[in-house]
């Protein structure tokens, strides 16, 4: 008697267990279709506060920001310290234009951690020596220029460090031999009247006299860059300037069209000149940047996770707003929708903004390096980042299968314009991956921690090109789709509790193949 009243006991808590749990899902599903906040947060990430490099004052203020928002709907917040940054970097608005008749405004920008200019700087314009010989009978043009260099950009910052310095002496060496073959050629031609021999092809990388044009006194450097712009940071130097060895000397991308007609001018010997304002600013003080993790704690299993994450941090030639803006903004979300549902999950839910994902995934990996949480208890980490598109459908192995099958159960008809599908994968398992790339999620699956994410389409048709705005000038709030952010958040918010709630952690067997 005693036993099957306790079984009966039990049966009541389980049965009461899963009324609430459904009631909160409700409650989800119903708040996300009458009080979305995705595109709120969306908004102020990029039209309120803008373009978050690491090491800026706007990345910070994101940082403020989001752990107040996650504080104030009553979750607990970690805010784990990545890194440093020797100095600061902070984008003021950048201006140009072509002197003289035409007027013509200059479609350009600037990597970050590259030089401003000293209040408007005007100055003629003149293409990169390429041998020696034309350095030295150049030289004294090169004060005050602008100097057009070879090459096509891919948005970073041109190689100034000792690295990048110790590169091109190798290539001068190169380029001296061959133009001291060169010089003999034409020696030879000007003394015999034969078919003159053809001079060797010297294929001088861009910028080959970068510090002796430095030294020359040039105002800056121009370089061809396609449309839309991409303008990402000084890799080779962000992390080693002091207040010391700031750079001096603008790097600039400018549309590749426009450039083509200066080039032509310059060597049609017309007189051009170019105008800029470019505020990049330094602060002179290092500036930490950090990762804000939010957590529901679980209640029966609360040292095994379910975690969410995005990235916080954003190119700043735009604003961020697909790039990780929205991704962001869809792990804030689900957050605001599970606890203001009152959810109880019995396992951990964590809310990662990772920083530094630009940078090399410098969030993700110090989480997963410094094991913030036991590698070996977390069911599933969720990753957004990408495009702005609908969570449809997820691929799973088969040991997984059932169990999503019961989790996106409620999730399945939400919107019956994007039906959400659970499919079970039907290529082979590959091996953990050795090396990180991507997104956030690598350094999770390296430690073979299951990155099962969500199909991203666009039902609607939209006809969204992620690539038209990945690290560019486009990067901007009305390139994110409503519709399909707002979508997700109830997506990921309803998924994520359901694997927080299974009784047992989803099962890592056919997760790979080794």
């Amino acid at each position: 008697m005693k036993k099957t009243l306790f079984t009966l006991v039990l049966l009541a808590a389980a049965m009461a267990t899963g009324a609430a749990q459904d009631k909160t899902v409700q409650k989800i599903l119903e708040t996300g279709r009458t009080d979305n906040q995705v595109m709120n947060h969306v908004d102020i990430l990029t039209n309120r506060i803008g373009g978050r490099v690491v090491g800026s004052h706007a990345l910070e203020d994101a940082e403020q920001w989001a752990a107040a928002q996650f504080r104030s709907w009553g979750l607990d917040v970690q805010v784990q310290e990545v890194g440093t940054m020797t100095v600061g970097f902070n984008r003021g608005p950048w201006f140009g234009h072509v002197v003289g008749d035409t007027n013509m405004p200059l479609h350009f920008g600037t990597p970050s951690y590259t030089a401003g200019t000293k209040g408007v700087q005007r100055g003629h314009v003149v293409i990169e020596p390429k041998t020696r010989r034309e350095l030295e009978k150049m030289k004294g043009r090169l004060k005050g220029a602008w100097v057009l260099i070879g090459g096509e950009s891919n948005g970073m910052a041109l190689d100034a460090s000792p690295r990048g310095d110790s590169l091109r002496t190798v290539q001068k060496a190169r380029i001296d031999s061959i133009e001291t073959l060169n010089q003999e050629i034409r020696r030879h031609n000007a003394e015999h009247r034969m078919l003159p021999k053809a001079l060797h092809e010297t294929n001088t990388p861009p910028a080959l006299f970068y510090r002796e044009m430095v030294e020359a006194g040039v105002l800056g450097f121009i370089q061809k860059a396609d449309l839309p712009l991409k303008v990402h940071y000084d890799r080779a130097n962000c992390h080693n300037l002091t207040w010391d060895t700031l750079p001096t000397v603008c790097d600039i991308k400018l549309d590749a069209h426009q450039y083509a007609m200066i080039e032509q001018k310059v060597k049609e010997f017309a007189d051009i000149e170019l105008e800029f304002d470019i505020r990049n600013h330094f602060s002179p003080v290092p500036v930490k940047y950090h990762n804000i993790i939010a957590s529901i704690k679980g209640t029966k299993h609360p040292d095994e996770y379910v975690i969410l994450g995005g990235h916080l941090d954003a190119f700043d030639s735009a604003t961020g707003g697909v790039d990780d803006g929205h991704g962001s903004a869809i792990v804030m979300e689900a957050a605001r929708l599970l606890a203001t549902s009152g959810a109880k999950p019995e396992r951990t839910m964590l809310f990662c903004l990772w920083t530094g994902e630009e940078y090399g995934l410098y969030g993700s990996k110090f989480f997963v390096e410094n094991k913030t949480v036991p590698l070996e208890k977390i069911s599933n980490y969720i990753n957004r980042d990408g495009g702005p598109l609908a969570a449809t459908g997820v691929t799973v192995p088969d040991a997984m299968y059932d169990d999503y099958v019961k989790i996106c159960a409620p999730v399945m008809n939400y919107d019956p314009r994007m039906p959400f599908t659970v499919s079970r994968r039907e290529s082979p398992a590959g091996p953990r991956p050795k090396r990180a790339g991507g997104s956030d999620h690598a350094y999770f699956a390296m430690n073979g921690v299951p990155t099962i994410g969500f199909q991203e389409t666009d039902p609607l048709g939209y006809n969204f090109s992620y690539y038209e705005i990945w690290h560019t000038e486009r990067d901007l709030y009305n390139r994110v789709i409503p519709e399909y952010v707002e979508y997700s958040a109830v997506i990921e918010a309803v998924v994520a509790y359901g694997i927080a709630n299974l009784k047992h952690q989803l099962s890592r067997e056919g997760l790979y193949s080794e």
